[in-house]
């Protein structure tokens, strides 16, 4: 698989934690509070691992606020509170409060199937998925992102683009019979809210949601009129090397790419888990969320967030229910960082010590390898890669590493790379298809037809070895 940069970090996340503490949880001064995340977040800053926005609030009301680091280091423009960051998979609760909307005004029902709204599909399984699937990555589809679409023009990044593109996939599983996250659920999503409302999905959110909602610094399309006011997103590669975003960034669609400030974030999310503007109590009666949220309120300490990221960019937000705490981290840096610093900061508010930073888990497994060699990278493998986003598939980590080392031309070692993934994930055909790949860059076209064929047993429908066989085997 190429470019895994601008592949597999798109696929955005949405995370739901719980932290219990014993005893009675009390908050501390908010000084102490505001003084102890200070010092936290300085030792990210320290390490080059954190720039961004940090809000902590009681009720709706912050008692902390920072501004840390650079919007765009080649200006030298500096995060304020009022700068602009992308919120990754956060979008998909917009999406998800307007399905409900939907619903409960009779227009649509969580049980119809997609195709009474979308049709086209080339898997005759899609028939089977419905819009509750989809909301709850039920449905079998997976994943649209590939490298080519990051090439393509932005008229081929449309809504009705991207479904395209997704009516050619094949499922990965009966719809139903398993969970798998699903960023093109949600577009589909999208594509079912313009089909029932009449209206672009941006001008439904923006009319039932944002302008209602008054969250005057969200924005939903049309971001070139702001980009003065965005940050940046950057990242480092597994070698060290400082990157920015800009390439990989897309428009705005039901799966991300909304531009809010952490202040408008605080008071949405305030809105759509403590009141009924954004949800009705009808529709959260039942929800496995509102479910999961009620019995916290009464828990001392345990907490609810949501997240969202790629690579250069990462949103995290707490709720502390008992509390009635909540913690914004916003960092145009790589994920987890945002995640990070907002779980340091939940243990300082618990009284309990926050974890120190780590350096990322693919710069760690580059660095044992660099310095200690394959063997020893096998043998330390789990405990070098603690610092990954546990929702990722840790495949992924040394694919990221194999790459980066392949485009720097360094093949052998990223054979060496590829072959280790292969050994401790043999069941991934991915990790085949990437070993393929550096073979054919070194000059085996027999070796890599071979890896090509492998990852096909393990996966047929895997598109870049099915493309890269067939291209191999007219030759």
């Amino acid at each position: 698989m190429k470019s895994p940069h601008f592949f597999f970090t798109a696929i955005s996340l949405l995370t739901f934690l719980c932290r219990p503490v014993t005893g009675q949880a009390q908050l501390l001064p908010y000084e102490s509070i505001g003084e102890k995340a200070e010092a936290l977040i300085q030792q990210y800053i320290d390490l080059d691992l954190f720039s961004g926005v940090v809000l902590i609030a009681h009720g709706s009301e912050p008692f902390y606020r920072g501004a840390y680091g650079l919007a765009d280091r080649e200006t030298e423009r500096a995060n304020t509170l009022e700068t602009l960051f992308d919120i990754g998979s956060m979008n998909k609760t917009f999406t998800t409060i307007a399905i409900h909307r939907l619903v409960d005004e009779g227009k649509l029902a969580l049980d119809d199937h997609l195709t009474d709204y979308v049709s086209g599909f080339r898997d005759p399984r899609v028939a089977e998925v419905t819009i509750r699937q989809l909301l709850h990555h039920e449905s079998g589809f997976t994943e649209y992102h590939s490298p080519d679409f990051f090439d393509a023009p932005s008229e081929e990044k449309t809504l009705a683009a991207i479904v395209d593109r997704i009516r050619q996939l094949p499922l990965a599983f009966d719809p139903g019979t398993g969970q798998e996250y699903s960023n093109a659920g949600y577009v589909l999503l999208g594509a079912v809210i313009e089909a029932v409302s009449g209206q672009r999905y941006a001008d439904y959110i923006q009319a039932t949601i944002v302008d209602p909602m008054e969250l005057e610094h969200t924005y939903v399309q049309d971001l070139e009129r702001v980009r003065d006011r965005q940050a940046i997103g950057y990242f480092r590669n597994s070698l060290g090397e400082l990157f920015d975003n800009q390439y990989f960034t897309d428009e705005p669609n039901p799966d991300g790419g909304f531009l809010s400030t952490a202040a408008d974030i605080l008071r949405f999310y305030r809105a759509y888990f403590y009141g009924n503007q954004l949800r009705s109590a009808a529709s959260k009666k039942g929800d496995p969320f509102f479910e999961f949220l009620e019995p916290l309120k009464d828990e001392p300490g345990r907490a609810t967030g949501m997240a969202g990221g790629f690579e250069g960019a990462n949103t995290a937000l707490f709720f502390v229910p008992s509390m009635d705490v909540a913690i914004v981290v916003f960092a145009n840096m790589d994920e987890p960082v945002a995640e990070n610093i907002a779980s340091g900061i939940l243990a300082i508010i618990k009284g309990e010590t926050p974890e120190p930073p780590a350096r990322p888990a693919v710069q760690n497994a580059y660095q044992a390898y660099a310095e200690h060699g394959v063997d020893y990278l096998r043998e330390h493998f789990d405990e070098l890669t603690t610092n990954f986003h546990p929702d990722d598939p840790r495949d992924f980590i040394l694919n990221m590493v194999g790459y980066d080392l392949l485009f720097a031309d360094r093949i052998d070692d990223a054979i060496a790379i590829f072959q280790l993934n292969t050994e401790l994930f043999p069941d991934v055909a991915n990790t085949y298809d990437s070993l393929a790949e550096a073979w054919l860059k070194k000059g085996d076209r027999a070796k890599a037809l071979a890896l090509y064929r492998q990852a096909l047993e393990i996966n047929p429908d895997l598109p870049s070895a099915r493309q890269m066989v067939d291209e191999l085997e007219k030759k």
